[in-house]
């Protein structure tokens, strides 16, 4: 009688929205709701052939979700990585007294043992671009003396400096990786490049390892070696040994770090540095969910500094930060503030305005587009003109709100349609058969339906008038667009139960006699129902938890 369900029938299913039970439910909640959708759906139950197929489809369905729920082992995979958690292959050698953490150790090392074998297939390329101008002719000019100079009558911003690099990654084994990087440089027509070679070996869980060899055309050649090691589970060193040859002779350099976690936010770095640029650094690094602090003081040659920093993070979609910082020492003081946002769902657009003595003021304008940084410090002036900072500051704004309204919006509210679209047409298959599985699961509950109706109505209890579920349009701004929704009043009141219905905190596309009738799109249950002769009416959110009836869902009938 059993017929076989497709894995792709399985993998769209919520198991626990099917058969509408908490995911904390009990082995006897989830029994008493597989023996009541059993009734529902039995094939015995119908003589119609068309129907009797319907429910057989149907009743498997209800099976499979309760032979997964009902075993401790495959409820907990299920619960930690879903379905796609119990396709993988080796959980038929595993013990099945393990608990839930154990199972989750399992489950790990069953995904680093596939992630091995897509290791050829991998690398992790990084690059960044940064093309520095100089825009000083435009508040510094030449005096009117020399107005006579051919091409003074406008403005020169010139690029003076350019640097490109790129690294990729190459994952050699499960502990071997190797690194290559390279990079062009040019400043004031004068230029360099420089390629180097590493191979990073993790040695345990605690530590690994990296040999660096590099060479370049302004340099000679390099040797590093790289040293990470956990010293505790809250302290962790990091080591650089360097051999940098050149026509001056070898040039050695070491730099130490020891790190220690103060607290699950707040880390504190005291690093040494000899040989280039030797220097003491001490750092302390707080990081929030809603801020970033930074206090450092280096003493060094030829550099001392003290260095504060804050960043406030703001819990938006954009994922919006503004920071400022304050850099003093023996090169002057600097002042930075600025600000980031993110334009698209793998680009991230950040200015800040550099003032400072002696260095001037400069605009920093930063875009982050997944792993590649493109970097445009653009010079303004060497000194602190009130002009330079206003423009600095007041420009970028300007510009970025045009470009949000007028170009990274539109394009946004595009991409948006065109993804919904993509995923409606290839969910449009599996939306039909859902649609029909779902047809055939009202008229299969008419006649529990009926019941449950004359049963109710006797003592007063809980009617459902009328429910609609998908996406309903009450905002005027939005007039123009269609309300997408489905009559759902049979499947619920199926689920009434002793003039109570209570849905749990999930999907309800997921229930019996329900389907998605808009895909990607924000849904909501709309239910009118009668409860002792009076009318009440409720809406809720897809996944919000439903329990009816309750006094203020009641309809104001006075007047």
């Amino acid at each position: 009688m059993a017929t076989a369900l497709s894995e792709e029938e399985l993998d769209n299913e919520d198991y626990y929205s099917l058969l509408n039970v908490r995911r904390e439910a009990s082995s006897e909640e989830l029994k008493a709701a597989y023996r009541r959708l059993c009734m529902l759906y039995h094939p015995d139950k119908h003589r119609d052939p068309e129907l009797k197929s319907q429910a057989e489809r149907l009743f498997n369905l209800v099976h499979q979700a309760y032979e997964v729920l009902s075993d401790p082992q495959t409820r907990a995979i299920y619960d930690i990585y879903g379905k796609r958690g119990l396709e993988m292959e080796g959980w038929e050698v595993v013990e099945r007294r393990r608990t839930p953490a154990e199972i989750r150790e399992e489950f790990e090392r069953l995904q680093r043992e596939r992630e091995e074998r897509r290791l050829q297939q991998r690398t992790n390329p990084k690059g960044t671009i940064s093309v520095g101008v100089d825009a000083t002719d435009l508040f510094d000019r030449y005096d009117e003396e020399y107005e006579d100079v051919s091409g003074s009558g406008f403005p020169q911003i010139e690029i003076n400096k350019m640097h490109i690099s790129q690294s990729i990654e190459a994952p050699l084994t499960a502990t071997d990786t190797a690194i290559l990087s390279g990079s062009l440089s040019t400043q004031n027509g004068n230029g360099g490049g420089s390629i180097n070679f590493a191979l990073r070996r993790v040695t345990s869980a605690k530590g690994w390892g990296e040999l660096e060899f590099g060479a370049g055309d302004l340099q000679g050649p390099l040797f590093g070696l790289k040293l990470f090691r956990n010293l505790t589970p809250r302290c962790f060193v990091t080591t650089n040994c360097a051999l940098q040859f050149s026509s001056r002779g070898i040039r050695p350099g070491l730099t130490t770090v020891l790190a220690r976690n103060l607290d699950k936010n707040t880390v504190g770095y005291l690093q040494w540095r000899w040989g280039i640029q030797s220097a003491m650094n001490t750092s302390i690094v707080r990081d929030t969910k809603t801020s970033h602090f930074t206090v450092a003081l280096q003493l060094g040659i030829p550099h001392s500094f003290a260095l504060i920093s804050y960043q406030h993070k703001f819990q938006d979609d954009d994922q919006t930060r503004v920071k400022g910082s304050l850099k003093a020492g023996f090169f002057g003081t600097v002042v930075e503030y600025g600000a980031e946002r993110k334009i698209s769902r793998h680009s991230v657009l950040g200015a800040a305005v550099s003032v400072g003595v002696p260095q001037g003021v400069s605009l920093k304008v930063k875009l982050n587009r997944a792993s590649q940084t493109y970097f445009f410090p653009v010079h303004l002036t060497d000194q602190l003109l009130p002009s330079a900072v206003f423009y600095a500051t007041v420009g970028p704004l300007v510009v970025y709100f045009a470009m949000h309204r007028l170009i990274i919006k539109p394009y946004l509210r595009a991409q948006k349609e065109k993804e919904l679209e993509k995923q409606r047409e290839s969910a449009a298959t599996d939306i039909l058969q859902k649609k029909q599985e779902a047809e055939a699961a009202v008229r299969l509950m008419q006649e529990s339906v009926r019941r449950i109706i004359e049963a109710e109505e006797s003592r007063m209890g809980l009617i459902i008038v009328n429910a609609w579920y998908g996406k309903f349009v009450n905002d005027k701004s939005k007039k123009n667009e269609k309300a997408k929704v489905i009559d759902v009043t049979v499947p619920l009141q199926c689920l009434v139960k002793d003039s109570k219905l209570i849905l749990t905190e999930a999907s309800k596309a997921g229930l019996p006699g329900f389907y998605d009738p808009c895909v990607g799109e924000e849904k909501n249950l709309k239910v009118l129902y009668q409860f002792r002769g009076v009318l009440h009416q409720v809406m809720v959110l897809d996944s919000e938890a439903l329990r009816i009836p309750k006094q203020s869902h009641r309809i104001d009938t006075d007047g």
